[in-house]
């Protein structure tokens, strides 16, 4: 376990402080906590959380501003074996991203043994030489220290095995905000120096419209996940300040469109006398106009767009 203390830190002339920005990305299959670390990095509700795998389809970043760094945390679509246009598009993306960016955070939960697809994204990551690699141990509030013990030895041998070395080993719990802080310490020393990227203030700069497709979208999903896991694309068409109405009473419209693949589905999301989309309407109306801090006129229609997973020119349309 050498890696985790034996890295010096480059030193500095004194009295002067040296400030670095750079940009990280967390990887780790479905599930390993990814989005919730980066809500507790950045102390707000940025990445799009559910326990389904690919609900972050777009490049969300979440930016942690602190007095002698600046991280940007960049957030790739999961790595998996594809089986679709889309699958291999978003593959492509994510290998792209990781050579790009500064540090990689490998995100193992502690609960879980390592299995086929964290050897899967670990031997993916060997092949990326440059990039420094921390591996973070999620989830640590639902084991004891024992099985902890044991998970730090498996991912220190794991990345023997492949032949590289951790920069850092790292056990972490965002629900618990424990290590949190820690993480952050140890990822700025791999930074490249430099001023501020974003202007302070900025927690993301993902374009508005594409955060608020993503909430509508996890609203959607929200117990159809197993009749509709994939199948479901959301194009915010408009988003518009409603025209005469007084300053201190803005209204936001947004008009919004649900995709599905098949005819089939359309039940299924609208729900019976149209109950479930009325729901999804409500649940993300509330989430985007605590996003965007203005009460939102929010009108959301279904289409089938056929096979759109499997289309080149509905993909593009659809934004990936």
């Amino acid at each position: 376990m050498g890696a985790m203390s034996a890295r010096t830190q480059q030193s500095q002339p004194s009295g002067e402080a040296v400030h670095r920005a750079g940009f990280a990305c967390f990887v780790g299959r479905p599930n390993a906590g990814k989005s919730t670390l980066t809500n507790a990095l950045v102390g707000k509700k940025v990445a799009i959380t559910a326990d389904q795998p690919q609900t972050t389809r777009h490049t969300v970043r979440g930016i942690v501003h602190r007095e002698d760094a600046q991280l940007i945390l960049v957030d790739t679509p999961g790595l998996h074996k594809p089986r679709t246009l889309l699958g291999e598009r978003l593959n492509d993306i994510v290998r792209t991203t990781w050579a790009e960016v500064d540090v990689i955070g490998f995100c193992l939960p502690a609960n879980e043994k390592l299995g086929p697809g964290d050897r899967f994204i670990a031997k993916e990551l060997a092949s990326i030489k440059k990039t420094p690699k921390i591996a973070i141990v999620t989830k640590t509030d639902l084991v004891d220290s024992k099985a902890l013990a044991e998970q730090l030895i498996a991912i220190d041998q794991l990345g023997r095995e492949l032949g590289f070395e951790w920069a850092e080993i790292i056990p972490v719990s965002a629900v618990r905000n424990e290590q949190v802080d820690l993480l952050a310490d140890l990822i700025v020393p791999l930074l490249p120096e430099g001023p501020a990227l974003y202007p302070e203030g900025d927690l993301t700069d993902e374009p508005e419209q594409v955060m608020v497709a993503e909430l509508i979208r996890e609203a959607a999903l929200e117990g159809v996940r197993d009749e509709l896991p994939h199948s479901i694309a959301v194009v915010v068409e408009e988003m518009l300040p409603r025209e005469d109405r007084p300053a201190d009473k803005p209204l936001l419209d947004i008009h919004a469109f649900v995709y599905i693949e098949r005819p089939s589905q359309k039940g299924i999301i609208i729900g019976p006398k149209g109950k479930r989309l009325k729901d999804v309407g409500i649940k993300s109306r509330k989430q985007i106009e605590a996003l965007l801090g203005t009460p939102v006129y929010l009108d959301l229609h279904v289409k089938v767009a056929k096979d759109w997973q499997r289309d080149p020119r509905q993909l593009r349309k659809l934004g990936f």
